[in-house]
């Protein structure tokens, strides 16, 4: 079953990068410079920022369903993102390198299953979830931190 992971849109991020740290700060968000390679992910590239490169790190909703799983954690953005990305039976470079935990909603937003799976091999686990049709669409989280990492739906969908 082919599928397409969606990344967040930059839109909704890009007036953050203007605001000087003391704004950030009030709004529970804080700039960082990453540091080290494979530490940043950033959920509009589905990539990790390159050391030295500015990111916004800020609690994000991804999960607004009006659900027991309504959900929201920390997410970096980097400053320098362009469009969102939508690969198709493909994980982006973030996801394909990490421990993934996958969770299937309904179209209610009720979790109905789950699975965790290297993200190299993810693309069975994703086809098996996504061809229950209770399933609506899934959720990739960076598995050790929790994190929200991206959609992913059926393709044809």
């Amino acid at each position: 079953m082919a599928f397409t992971v969606s990344s967040l849109p930059i839109e909704p991020f890009q007036p953050l990068f203007a605001l000087d740290d003391d704004a950030l700060a009030a709004r529970g968000m804080l700039r960082v410079v990453a540091d080290t390679a494979f530490a940043f992910p950033c959920r509009v590239t589905l990539d990790d920022a390159e050391p030295g490169e500015r990111l916004i790190l800020l609690n994000y909703e991804h999960q607004p369903a009006d659900s027991p799983f309504r959900s929201a954690h920390a997410i970096y953005v980097r400053e320098a993102a362009g469009a969102a990305v939508n690969a198709t039976n493909a994980l982006p470079p973030a996801l394909a390198r990490r421990l993934l935990s996958l969770r299937a909603f309904d179209a209610a937003g009720m979790m109905c299953d789950a699975d965790l799976v290297e993200g190299a091999q993810a693309g069975p686990v994703i086809e098996r979830l996504l061809a229950d049709p209770q399933v609506a669409y899934l959720h990739a989280h960076y598995a050790r931190p929790g994190c929200y990492a991206a959609r992913i739906d059926r393709a044809d969908a």
